[in-house]
């Protein structure tokens, strides 16, 4: 018989002791079932989990290198970090939560560089940095990096922010119209409805005008989402388009014109047809409903109040949509699947349709770095999470917001009236 080990020997003696004690279990917390505000009618295979509520109205959400959510809270509370509690799948919870930056004016637009080392977030007028330790959970100094954004008038307050994850070295800043027609924006000189791409190493070390920074589309009313097709590096943005228009007299306004979703091809491809064009506002505007306003959906089109365009002509020159959706229905952000299948789209919802419309979120299904279904199509968004009741919007209803996806591929999503986060299932 081989000796007994002494550290064995040991044990034994401590044991006979009372000494000892058993291993600790190690126990994950369960996550309580959170009811949500407004019940969601989910597509056969799809789930809708709460994860976090009680948030100042949530937009832009991102993942931190360590699994940490950030949340820029437009309702006064800045940038929120919260921690979560991971049991698998979709058995996530809010764990902790705190204010990392405590700025009132932020807005919307939020990102943070692959690193985790810089977080961007944006106001009306600015966009800032702050230097970020994901582990400590704390930022540094804020840095004003793009100025020059301020507005007047109560329209298309939010910038919205990307980085293309394909391209980290850049940083996409996008800026909306100053009013239903902006009559300025018939040239880029009137520096609003268009995206501009920064070199973030440039910007960190001096900050620049709005307006310095490279065309990489205009004409776009307020294109607020913004995303990278990750198997071809291609951008792609929705578009949020005019109210209350009016072709030949007539109201046209309930179902025209329609939203879209626009091909930018890649950010550092100058010499693409898409690189710095056109894609029509103020001048023309894309058609859902035929009946009253084109000939073809998707066919971009003049109305009466068009400024630099005056026949459909004209507006054939224009950059067009590659997809169309129903009017007013708010299309906010955009992210595509890792294998580049599908993009989800939130629509946070109409204010000016009766009955209300969006209000859901989306899938439209891509092959080949291209959606599926043709620019004709009124059938391409698949609505996978819409409000059970669309008469209760947009007062009692969630409005989705912003996507992010974890490091596990799984999407989250927030909802601003409700002051939510989902976890999504079955994407």
């Amino acid at each position: 018989m081989s000796p007994i080990p002494a550290f064995m020997r040991c044990l034994a003696v401590m044991a006979v002791l009372g000494l000892t004690s058993a291993a600790p279990e190690i126990k994950k917390r369960a996550c309580a079932n959170i009811s949500p505000k407004a019940n969601p009618t989910l597509m056969s295979g799809y789930t809708a989990k709460v994860v976090a509520n009680g948030l100042k109205t949530p937009r832009e959400i991102i993942f931190d290198p360590k699994g940490n959510l950030l949340v820029i809270e437009q309702g006064g509370g800045g940038i929120k970090l919260i921690t979560l509690t991971d049991n698998g799948g979709t058995d996530v919870c809010q764990s902790s939560a705190k204010t990392l930056v405590a700025d009132r004016s932020l807005n919307h637009g939020l990102e943070i560089t692959p690193d985790g080392k810089w977080i961007f977030a944006s106001s009306v007028a600015s966009v800032f940095a702050w230097p970020y330790d994901a582990a400590a959970g704390t930022v540094g100094t804020k840095k004003t990096v793009v100025t020059g954004m301020s507005i007047s008038g109560p329209y298309h307050l939010t910038r919205t922010l990307r980085i293309p994850p394909l391209n980290p070295d850049v940083i996409l800043v996008q800026r909306g119209s100053d009013g239903n027609i902006d009559s300025a924006q018939t040239a880029t000189s009137g520096g609003r409805s268009q995206t501009r791409i920064f070199n973030i190493e440039s910007i960190l070390a001096t900050g620049v005008d709005y307006q310095s920074g490279k065309l990489l589309g205009w004409g776009l009313r307020n294109s607020v989402g913004w995303g990278q097709d990750p198997t071809t590096g291609a951008i792609w943005s929705v578009e949020n388009s005019a109210d209350d228009i009016k072709k030949g007299g007539k109201d046209v306004h309930t179902n025209n014109p329609a939203e879209e979703l626009n091909y930018h091809g890649l950010v550092n491809d100058t010499t693409s047809a898409e690189y710095g064009s056109n894609y029509g506002y103020p001048s023309c505007f894309s058609v859902w409903e035929t009946s009253s306003l084109g000939s073809k959906v998707g066919q971009q089109v003049a109305i009466d109040a068009s400024v630099g365009a005056s026949t459909d002509a004209d507006c054939a020159k224009k950059t067009p949509a590659k997809l169309v959706f129903p009017a007013h229905t708010a299309p906010l952000d955009i992210k595509f699947k890792k294998d580049g299948s599908a993009a989800f789209i939130t629509f946070h919802g109409s204010w000016d349709r009766s009955p209300p419309d969006g209000y859901r979120l989306s899938k439209i299904e891509f092959k080949n770095g291209m959606p599926v279904q043709p620019s004709t199509s009124t059938s391409a968004a698949i609505n996978i999470m819409q409000n059970g009741n669309m008469g209760s919007c947009p007062n009692s209803c969630f409005r989705p917001t912003g996507l992010a996806w974890d490091s596990k591929d799984r999407l989250f999503m927030s909802s601003d009236t409700t002051n939510e986060i989902f976890i999504i299932g079955g994407v």
